[in-house]
């Protein structure tokens, strides 16, 4: 399932902190959206929150920028839109 990111830099905290419409919402404590530390970063918080290896979050687009393109694999796609619903 392709979802999309919107990266919050320079926080206290890395966390999903909410959802817009299909947009989540991601805080992390890098400085720079456009570093391979943050982008690994948004990998590791999305495979946590969706109970899925790294090896299966994958990002499509946005590598330099704030919006990022992420595709999860590793479980279906009800499986994570329900995940997605409980974000509010």
């Amino acid at each position: 399932m392709i979802i999309k990111v919107r990266v919050l830099p320079n926080s206290k905290y890395n966390e999903i902190v909410s959802r817009i419409g299909t947009v989540l919402r991601v805080c992390v404590t890098t400085k720079d959206v456009k570093s391979d530390e943050t982008n690994e970063l948004i990998r590791k918080i999305i495979a946590e929150y969706f109970g899925v290896k790294l090896k299966d979050v994958y990002l499509r687009k946005g590598h330099r920028g704030k919006e990022k393109t992420i595709e999860i694999e590793g479980k279906s796609n009800e499986e994570i839109r329900e995940l997605l619903d409980s974000i509010p």
